[in-house]
């Protein structure tokens, strides 16, 4: 069994840096030193939890249990979730379950769901005592609380190389009514709204259908309100509820049934039907057609509109088991237009993990959190993550002010005659506020219509629907609305309850100053004129690389596709009538690679999903419909990979890409053990068996080293999917300040083989901590270009982030790669004892604390540690910093599954620190420790040598020895690295006297 180390309720990482306010928690006092609770703990009401058991899912099960064969399939397979193998084996986790519930007295009415495909293991309702029972229980893997996420909210096939006389749909399958035939793809969201002609039947007799009906498993469940019905294009509808997620919203629909919308414009945009004449507001908007027009549908409902209809929601439990459920059902393509703002590893991406092993091809949004760097989500390797970009078709309208300023922006539909100009922030209703006034909110109505009937009124973009901001300015009896960014961000050409134009921040602030000005302000607003524009380009909004969790070795997002004002399919009961909108978001471009994924495996049934990965990736476009290169919106400086991966998707050029980097379950695990993820294999540590690998050297069509320290050689390996024998030369274009050297420098393989090569990067005059860009491309003479993209980013040096030791005296030695020649000196902060806030807490209580950080304090931390309680024990911390005016603002958070949670800061400040007992047996002894390192040795710590000489990539050892401690405390300093000048790095270090 492949199971992941007990990390526990995964935070959103936008959450460490959101602001925050203390009643966010139950405070059982300010002071350091809390009052023991007078009475015995009592449980906490009941919550879902995904338990994994010790168990290998069908997907990989490799055998090893008496009496069944292994279900595991070969690369290139799909798994046969009908097979009396798999039958047999998912009895015997049936089995495993009952198992571990008899023994954690956990009664068996509480499980909600069971997994057994790509996750091995139940969701149930539980106390904290019973999944802190669980947790301890023989048989147990892992056990996480049910994790919140959300959606990531002209024809574009054309665009992306699909449409056209030359374009895949009738270069590979003849027409576009062939195009995806024999596949199926699964969405994983809100559902459709079957009526939509998008979802009409196919016409028959569909020459695919023995191939659809020998692998699909699944069913169309209707559902209890609204009930849905299928057909053979849409052949299957499932829904997910747990915890009375469908109720936050009254309009919501306990079926299969899409009130929100997101899920049908995802759904109609992979596989929707083709040649749909689209209407909006009662006009045409265009003819639209999914990626892959031909392709079955099926649909798994996840996400439910939240109570203000603003987004919507879902659990985790929830998508485990569709997940499970739609490699079950037999889907070849998974479409996940959803995130938590995360691109770490948990029970989500375990299962996605196994859908890929198990033949499904998985295409995930890159996140809506941009233009920041390192916001990317949905980042592991074994799917494909996409950023979202503009397509070639826009809207265009022309403001005009009363002084005779012209401005252009976009929307769509008819002109506003000229009229009084307002602006929304002093138009304002009574009990309205001035933001809600501004950013023109219908409900409850925050427009005075004394002030804005018969007028055009500036409307701020944020908070609520940008249509929802024409629909409050109708509803005041506006005439028309100017929309305006505050910020940098995408324009959005929407259809508008009123006569609308989207304007950027510049125009937005010259439009409130001439009404400001005084006087009789007036404007006009043109009607809408089609064009087209130097596309694509990098939306601002798109979530940016690099990841987290690979520390920049592994480029996330893959690859770029349309995301901005899409029409699609919706729902009508949320989007005032209409059974199409335009939506924008990578919720809107990940369809897109998901229907092209479903195309290329069409063409290519044995390939494997990395292989389909790697095409599509490869044969990406790096410059516009101008040729030029393609540039990012937020600001207008050229694109690069960690904003758009490897670039725009071009469909036509994926279906033969030449050579292709495929990986599979090994080398995934590899990667999962080099990013410090450690999985267990029947209670083993799986990374003992399969090895670890750097994220640099993992297999993906992109290379990228986010830590180098002077020169890294990266290995990759290539196979040849065309039909003959072929000789690849490389050509690269070195990243600024870096040498690339490739070898061998020539690639010769017969169809089916394989080519292992080495590239060295080694830095010349390449800033220190700047990202620098560049290129690798094999070339043969019939015509392939295989590009892979090369991200760099130098360090001074290679360090331990985090070293630690034990005993009153001792010492440790530390391996430091040097990325420069010269002088490395080495010197010590610390060592400092930690002061130890006691609590007794109860299970959900909470005891705070606050600590000021002097100014030139090295490093702060607050911990707890496993050590110092019964197995079982769940402590979490959550840190704030106290801004001046009293205020909270959450900048730290460790919430894993077990008692070792730390929170560094490293800025002076009053911070405070809540530590809540989140699961145990009983009331338990909290002890939280918490440092302020000062600059300078306290004499009991040693570092040699103080001063070496280094060369360029070369290692060096530096020695921490320390004496004197006492013993039963923990210490904490910080080491810090200079090449003489300059500090180039520190190891934080924790020594248990």
């Amino acid at each position: 069994m492949l199971g992941i180390p007990r990390a526990g309720r995964r935070r959103s990482a936008a959450a460490l840096v959101a602001a925050a306010t203390l009643s966010a928690f139950t405070l059982t006092s300010a002071p350091a030193q809390a009052a023991p609770p007078a009475a015995a703990a009592v449980d906490a009401p009941t919550q879902t939890y995904i338990v994994q058991t010790s168990d290998a899912p069908a997907a990989t099960y490799n055998g090893g249990v008496a009496g069944l064969a292994p279900t595991r399939v070969a690369a290139g397979a799909k798994l046969d979730s009908a097979s009396k193998n798999v039958k047999a084996y998912r009895q015997h986790l049936a089995q495993s379950k009952n198992r571990v519930l008899d023994r954690a007295g956990v009664n068996s009415s509480k499980v909600k769901y069971d997994y057994t495909l790509v996750f091995a293991g139940f969701s149930a309702e539980l106390t904290a005592a019973e999944a802190d029972r669980l947790k301890k229980t023989p048989g147990v893997a892992n056990v996480w609380k049910n994790e919140i996420v959300h959606s990531e909210t002209f024809t574009t096939p054309a665009f992306v190389g699909l449409d056209g006389k030359s374009g895949a749909w009738r270069k590979e399958f003849g027409s576009p009514e062939r195009a995806g035939e024999g596949m199926i793809i699964g969405v994983i969201d809100s559902g459709f709204w079957p009526e939509n002609p998008s979802f009409g039947p196919l016409p028959t007799p569909r020459k695919d259908q023995k191939t659809i009906d020998a692998k699909w498993n699944g069913t169309c469940v209707a559902g209890v309100e609204r009930p849905v019905t299928c057909n053979n294009k849409v052949i299957g509808a499932r829904w997910y509820a747990s915890g009375n997620i469908s109720r936050a919203n009254p309009g919501e629909f306990d079926s299969p049934r899409d009130y929100y919308g997101h899920g049908s414009h995802t759904a109609s945009t992979a596989g929707g039907n083709h040649n749909v004449t689209a209407t909006i507001n009662g006009a045409v908007a265009g003819v639209i057609s999914g990626m892959a027009p031909a392709a079955r549908l099926s649909i798994y409902k996840v996400l439910y509109a939240n109570a203000a209809g603003t987004q919507s929601t879902g659990n985790s439990v929830d998508i485990v088991a569709a997940i499970d459920q739609a490699v079950a059902d037999g889907v070849d393509v998974i479409n996940y237009s959803i995130g938590d703002n995360n691109d770490g590893f948990g029970a989500v991406e375990f299962a996605f993990l196994n859908a890929a092993n198990a033949g499904v091809f998985v295409a995930t949004s890159a996140g809506n959190a941009g233009p920041g760097a390192s916001t990317v989500d949905n980042g592991m390797p074994w799917t494909t993550t996409v950023a979202a970009g503009t397509h070639d078709r826009s809207s265009t309208k022309t403001l005009t002010l009363g002084n005779g300023q012209v401005f252009q922006g976009v929307g769509t539909g008819p002109a506003a005659v000229s009229a009084p100009v307002v602006d929304a922030r002093t138009s304002g209703a009574a009990g309205s506020t001035e933001l809600l006034a501004a950013q023109c909110v219908s409900t409850p109505p925050q427009l005075d219509p004394a002030k804005v009937a018969g007028k055009i009124v500036l409307c701020e973009r944020g908070n609520n629907a940008r249509v929802d901001k024409s629909l409050a300015v109708k509803n005041a009896g506006g005439v028309g609305m100017i929309q305006f960014n505050p910020t940098a961000n995408t324009l959005n050409a929407d259809y508008h309850a009123v006569p609308s134009i989207h304007v950027d921040q510049a125009a937005g602030a010259a439009v409130k100053a001439y009404i400001a000005a005084g006087g009789t302000p007036t404007a006009t607003i043109s009607a809408a004129s089609n064009a087209k524009v130097r596309a694509p380009v990098v939306a601002t909004f798109s979530s940016r690389g690099p990841g987290p969790s690979s520390g920049g070795d592994l480029i996330k997002p893959d690859i770029m596709a349309p995301g901005v004002d899409v029409v699609a399919a919706t729902g009508p009961e949320s989007h005032n009538g209409n059974l199409w909108d335009t939506n924008s978001g990578t919720s809107m471009a990940s369809p897109h690679i998901a229907g092209i994924g479903a195309l290329i495996l069409a063409k290519h049934p044995n390939w494997s999903p990395m292989m389909v990965k790697s095409a599509l990736m490869t044969t990406a476009g790096v410059v516009d419909n101008e040729g030029k290169p393609i540039q990012d919106e937020s600001d207008a400086s050229n694109a690069n990979p960690l904003e758009m991966g490897a670039g725009q998707v071009a469909a036509k050029d994926a279906f033969d890409p030449g050579l292709v980097y495929d990986s599979g379950i090994t080398q995934w695990l590899q990667y999962s053990c080099g990013i410090g993820v450690h999985l267990s294999s029947g209670g083993e540590d799986v990374c003992d068996s399969v090895g670890t690998v750097d994220p640099s050297d993992f297999n993906n069509p992109t290379l990228a080293v986010g830590d180098l320290a002077g020169k890294q050689t990266l290995t990759r390996t290539v196979t040849n999917v065309s039909k003959l024998p072929a000789l690849y030369l490389p050509t690269v274009q070195a990243p600024p300040g870096f040498k690339v050297d490739v070898s061998p420098k020539l690639i010769a393989l017969l169809p089916g083989r394989k080519q292992t090569f080495k590239v060295t990067i080694t830095r010349t005059t390449g800033a220190f901590g700047e990202w620098s860009f560049g290129s690798l491309r094999w070339r043969d003479l019939l015509g392939h270009d295989v590009r892979s993209a090369i991200a760099v980013r130098p360090v001074p040096a290679a360090v331990p982030l985090e070293a630690g030791g034990s005993g009153a005296s001792g010492q440790t030695a530390l391996r430091v790669t040097a990325g420069y020649a010269g002088t490395l000196t080495a010197a010590g902060n610390g060592l400092q004892a930690a002061t130890v806030d006691q609590w007794t807490l109860a299970v959900n209580q909470t005891a705070t604390v606050t600590a000021t950080v002097p100014a030139g304090t090295k490093l702060a931390r607050f911990a707890t540690f496993d050590a110092d309680y019964p197995a079982g024990t769940d402590i979490d911390i959550t840190v704030f910093r106290q801004n001046a005016n009293g205020t909270l603002t959450q900048v730290g958070q460790s919430a894993g599954g077990t008692s070792e949670e730390s929170v560094t800061v490293t800025e002076a400040g009053t911070y405070v620190a809540a530590v809540v007992l989140f699961a145990a047996a009983g009331p338990v002894d909290v002890k939280h420790h918490r440092w302020a390192v000062p600059a300078g040795n306290a004499g009991n710590l040693t570092v040699t040598p103080a001063s070496q000489q280094v060369t360029l990539a070369g290692a060096a050892t530096v020695t921490a020895a320390w004496s004197g401690l006492t013993p039963g405390q923990r210490y904490l300093g910080v080491l810090e690295y200079t090449d003489g000048t300059t500090t180039v790095g520190s190891t934080n270090l924790l020594v248990v006297a």
